[in-house]
């Protein structure tokens, strides 16, 4: 057997290349994108407020030892302290 012609398979190797750089120049890249409702955002933002409320410790230690060194002085309970606490008290309440 005798083969005549190499050149063709070149040429079909060639034109296979050319349509598979064709087909690879018309693909489109869309990116993925994620969209947040209004109501998932809501949902983040009190589950992020639970999360630091969990970790927050209830009583305050430097507080209260403050309060414990005035309570200690006799004159720090006067009338004017007491109105003053009194009225944020109430205040608070709403009252």
């Amino acid at each position: 057997m005798m083969i005549n012609s190499v050149n063709n398979v070149t040429q079909v190797n060639n034109v296979q290349n050319l349509r598979k750089t064709e087909n690879s120049a018309k693909v489109e890249r869309n990116e993925d994108s994620i969209t947040l409702s209004a109501e998932a955002k809501e949902m983040a933002e009190v589950y992020y407020m639970e999360k630091v409320a969990k970790e927050t410790p209830d009583v305050r230690t430097e507080k209260v030892a403050e309060v414990i060194e005035k309570l200690k002085d006799p004159n720090y309970l006067n009338d004017a302290v007491l109105n003053s606490a009194a009225d944020k008290f109430l205040s608070a309440l709403g009252i």
